[in-house]
């Protein structure tokens, strides 16, 4: 009878043990939500002339992207290394600028443009500015209707400085052939005026003898 009781009450005390657990393995998993779309410049900061990389993650896949630019001023700043401000807050170059006539004015950057993802959604693309400003970029996917956006910077070219000439100091340099030319010409006059001098005592001596 005893063995029974105690039989019974470990049976219960299992029971009562493995509830829980069974009670958490039956509860749903909550569903997997995949990460948001995103889009990001490999180098936000650039100099006029040179090139944004865009690259977008998340999107559908194997869709097409837009993706819209806006442009902006760059915000009132002191003026760059190599420039003068003028009275209306706008900046001139003090170097020289190479004009060549009749040469095309470059395109202008488009502000609209498509890409196409991969099977897993992302992409990677190039964009040129053609003027400085901040440049914000809005990718939206037209079939999933997903959308990022980022924003980068393109600062203008600074003016080289012209090399400076090299300094020699404040003495002329002096050779060889500067010298001995003097020397040759101060030997020639020497020799004359002795040969006069000699010609002049000989002429004394004739004269008075």
């Amino acid at each position: 009878m005893r063995l029974s009781r105690i039989i019974m009450a470990l049976t219960v005390g299992l029971a009562v043990a493995a509830a829980p657990t069974a009670a958490g393995a039956a509860q749903p998993q909550p569903p997997y939500v995949p990460p948001g779309p995103a889009l990001t410049l490999v180098d936000p900061t650039i100099t006029l002339g040179e090139t944004f990389t865009l690259r977008g993650t998340g999107f559908g896949p194997n869709e097409t992207v837009s993706i819209d630019v806006t442009i902006s001023a760059l915000p009132f700043a002191a003026p760059a290394e190599g420039t003068a401000r003028r009275s209306d807050g706008s900046t001139v170059a003090l170097a020289a600028v190479a004009y060549t006539p009749n040469q095309a004015a470059p395109q202008p950057a488009p502000t609209h443009f498509t890409v196409q993802t991969d099977a897993n959604g992302n992409f990677t693309v190039t964009y040129r500015p053609t003027r400085t400003g901040r440049y914000t970029f809005t990718a939206t996917g037209q079939t999933s209707g997903l959308t990022a956006s980022t924003t980068g910077t393109v600062l203008p070219v600074r003016p080289t400085k012209p090399p400076r000439p090299p300094h020699h100091g404040g003495h002329l340099p002096v050779t060889g052939g500067s010298i001995g030319t003097p020397l040759k010409l101060g030997g020639g006059l020497a020799g004359a005026g002795a040969v006069l001098l000699l010609a002049s005592l000989a002429w004394r001596r004739r004269r008075l003898g």
